[in-house]
């Protein structure tokens, strides 16, 4: 299915009935790296896969787009298809756009859950993270996702496509604006119950960042894999989604 966001074209499917839970992927990914934790969520709520503008089958950014403006698109979205009080989960980047969306009350979710996510900036050089976010992430999460082989490979055929790398001045220009802005005070904005989750191995968002907004959230708490990495959901995730459940029980 299709929404027009803008100017834009965004890609979602929706699984599943009951009280709406939004989940969004980080960066350089699409939606299938989040059909894991749907298809356990599905079973008990109305749940949205979506393709954040500028990756999967969404339309590729025309020009570079900052933290505000990825907020505003998570708070269009809601608008468009009537979505309230959602329960927002993000992952990476898609915390990230979370966070700035609650924290600036443009959208009111009922709960949120931040998964190895993004938001507060960055200690080492920004070339650090742009070589590791454009060269890296996209392929290091096809050896762990949960998938069929066809699934992986098409995702492998789209982040090749001729249009993808094309984009990629794009991309590169969109992460270094929003790693230089910080989201501390916007974290400590939010006052819904947060349930965060993090690898102790993130290297590209650190675990300290997890214990850090665990702090400035008012009401949150922190699930630390200690085998995990900046994809801890998915080395995890069958226990993932009996922790996710947990928390939402009461929200069925």
């Amino acid at each position: 299915m299709q929404v027009k966001i803008g100017n834009s074209n965004i890609y979602y499917e929706v699984l599943g009935e009951g009280n709406p839970v939004i989940l969004l992927h980080g960066w350089l990914t699409d939606m299938e790296t989040m059909r894991p934790i749907a298809n356990s969520l599905m079973q008990n709520f109305k749940v949205y896969l979506v393709d954040v503008i500028g990756f999967g089958k969404s339309d590729l950014l025309t020009k570079p787009i900052n933290t505000d403006e990825y907020g505003d698109f998570l708070n269009e979205f809601c608008k468009e298809l009537k979505i309230e009080n959602p329960i927002l989960i993000g992952h990476s980047n898609g915390g990230r756009i979370i966070i700035n969306a609650v924290g600036r009350k443009l959208v009111e979710p009922r709960k949120i859950v931040l998964i190895d996510s993004a938001g507060l900036k960055p200690k080492r050089p920004l070339t650090y993270y742009i070589k590791v976010g454009i060269a890296k992430c996209g392929k290091a999460v096809l050896n762990i996702l949960p998938v069929s082989k066809e699934s992986k490979e098409k995702i492998r055929n789209k982040f090749g496509s001729s249009d993808y790398k094309a984009s990629s001045e794009v991309l590169k220009e969109t992460m270094k604006t929003i790693l230089s802005e910080d989201q501390t005070e916007n974290l400590k904005n939010i006052s819904v119950p947060t349930l965060l989750i993090w690898g102790r191995y993130d290297t590209a968002t650190p675990i300290a960042d997890g214990r850090k907004m665990e702090k400035l959230i008012d009401n949150a708490g922190l699930v630390e894999y200690p085998n995990g990495t900046h994809f801890s959901y998915l080395e995890n995730i069958q226990n993932c989604n009996i922790v996710l459940n947990e928390f939402l029980k009461n929200d069925k």
